[in-house]
């Protein structure tokens, strides 16, 4: 098994937020202690940081499943669940994050560059915090959210100031072996390099640079041929491009300035940002007289092509030490030129003024989908199993326009909605009123609570049936009391509701005393008209016994 690896597919699983605690507070001499339920812990979240001292992927290849820790659930006495630990993966300067479809999440280069790569779910309220004014003792408390999951794809572009590029058994490992303290493995059959080998070189007084051995490309690189498709991304880091020619190759149709025609071709291929990359070539194998003699004959040709050419020998080193000092030079000179490097800002993107909470999609013709951040955050932290907890989400979705979105879409009783993976029956009487389509089919109505013996629930918290309450009135009682004594309100004797000196009933419910100078003063009037109960006179009839 190799120890390089440039590419992985990391299955990165933040932590789950902790439930909230629903607890009453037991005291002695305090029977009504209130609601003392603490909140759960916010979830671990999945960081990425760059390391200079990690040069590989390799250990997100055999450990690709990375979760955090999950947050600690609440518990009474108003005792906060602690949050999750974060996990901190190492990654090396020069890492690519990509989604599965290869959308670029981050670019990280930099020592101490940091993404969150999948943040913590948010811990469940308890009902200490979801107490109110109006519900002073809730029966609840809020799940934890779970945290975010995701494969993301891991790509390494190797970091150099220079690259070697050239065809299989051009000598580029032999290079960089004598340039640097680097020992890559040299062998005399093609790609004997596969996998980038990096080294560090330093020349003169000029400071340190790093050199990278790209493995050998032939023809149709750029389409997945040979090894050059996965190692040409390790190229589009380095300031400068060395082309390493053999001079001495023995295969038919191959020299070097059809080696340099092929790789160019292939570079540009890959990447337009490679054409205006500096270049330098170098015509290696020099110690043979043959390809001695071929190197003086292209040098003109390389030269007439704006090229700075070196003839070396990395078996003998012979020119290697004139190379590495123009290497160092021209590598010093890019980076004095190179733009200072800015730290990464922080973008701030709030929301839009305009930009809803939620969206209603029809699904065909007997569905709606409701998606948007809060509800569907709301229905992963409800517990389904209380029912207080489901009328406490329908209230949140109701005061943020959900219902009234579903009536105005046309949506009738009974209906199926989904949030999230969550689906229920939409009664829209549990918000106020039913709705009915108008005439013209666009703009629903809003109707009576009762229609044709249709009876619909009121605002939430109410009852419109409680219309039709059988409780009574105090002048119910007063007259229902006076009906046990003997007296008949709807009796025709007295039509005016005259009454005698022990008091009676006029007709319309009244109730009369004679007062001091035998005039008749109303006490009360019955403002509603007297309902059937069971067990009380009905008007007209006998009294109850």
């Amino acid at each position: 098994m190799s120890n390089f690896v440039d590419r992985v597919v990391l299955h990165a699983a933040a932590g789950d937020g902790g439930n909230g605690c629903a607890s009453i507070h037991r005291e002695k001499f305090k029977p009504l202690g209130g609601p003392d339920g603490g909140d759960g812990g916010r979830g671990g979240e999945i960081r990425l940081v760059v390391d200079p001292s990690v040069t590989t992927l390799l250990d997100f290849h055999f450990h690709p499943h990375q979760r955090a820790s999950r947050g600690r659930p609440g518990q009474g006495s108003n005792r906060h669940g602690a949050d999750g630990d974060d996990l901190v993966l190492l990654v090396p300067d020069g890492t690519v994050v990509l989604t599965e479809d290869g959308t670029q999440l981050v670019d990280l280069v930099g020592a101490g560059s940091v993404y969150v790569l999948a943040r913590g779910g948010r811990g469940g309220r308890g009902n200490a915090s979801l107490a109110s004014a109006r519900r002073k003792a809730p029966g609840f408390a809020e799940l934890g959210e779970p945290g975010e999951q995701l494969d993301a794809v891991l790509e390494l572009k190797t970091v150099a100031d220079v690259a070697l590029v050239g065809f299989p058994s051009a000598g580029k490992s032999s290079l960089v072996s004598v340039l640097s303290a680097a020992r890559p493995k040299i062998a005399d059959y093609p790609f004997t390099t596969l996998v980038p080998n990096l080294g560090v070189a330093q020349a003169g007084d000029h400071p340190p640079y790093t050199v990278a051995d790209v493995p050998g490309l032939i023809p149709g690189a750029s389409q997945g041929r040979g090894l050059g498709l996965e190692f040409l991304r390790h190229i589009e880091r380095c300031t400068l491009i060395v082309h390493v020619l053999d001079c001495a190759t023995l295969e038919p149709g191959r020299d070097p300035l059809t080696d340099l025609d092929v790789i160019e071709a292939e570079l540009a291929a890959y990447s337009a940002d490679l054409s205006n990359r500096p270049r330098l070539v170098v015509l290696n194998k020099i110690d043979i007289p043959d390809a001695a003699d071929l190197a003086d004959l292209v040098t003109a040709d390389l030269r007439d092509r704006g090229l700075d050419v070196f003839a070396i020998s990395s078996a003998t080193r012979q020119g290697v030490h004139a190379l590495s000092l123009a290497l160092a030079a021209r590598v010093s000179e890019l980076r004095a030129a190179a733009p200072v490097p800015v730290a990464t800002r922080v973008v701030l993107r709030p929301r839009a003024v305009n930009e809803p909470d939620f969206v209603v999609t029809a699904q065909g013709a007997d569905g709606f989908l409701i998606t948007g951040s809060k509800p569907l955050r709301w229905v992963r932290q409800t517990d389904f199993t209380n029912d207080e907890a489901i009328g406490f989400l329908a209230d949140r979705l109701a005061r943020l326009g959900v219902e009234k979105e579903l009536a105005r879409l046309g949506a009738t009783p009974g209906v199926e909605v989904t949030i999230g993976d969550v689906s229920f029956e939409w009664e829209p009487t549990l918000s106020g009123g039913g709705y009915v389509t108008a005439a013209d089919g666009q703009q629903p109505a809003k109707v009576d609570p009762v229609v044709d013996d249709e009876i619909h629930l009121g605002p939430r918290g109410s009852d419109d049936r409680l219309r039709s309450s059988v409780r009574l009135t105090r002048s119910e009682r007063m007259a229902r009391a006076e009906r046990a004594r003997g007296f008949d309100p709807s009796d025709p004797a007295d039509p005016a509701g005259s009454v005698d000196p022990a008091g009676s009933v006029d007709p319309a419910g009244s109730v009369g005393t004679v007062g001091s100078a035998g005039s008749v003063d109303l006490e009360s009037t019955v403002d509603r008209a007297l309902v059937e109960v069971p067990g009380s006179a009905e008007p007209g009839g006998p009294a109850p016994q």
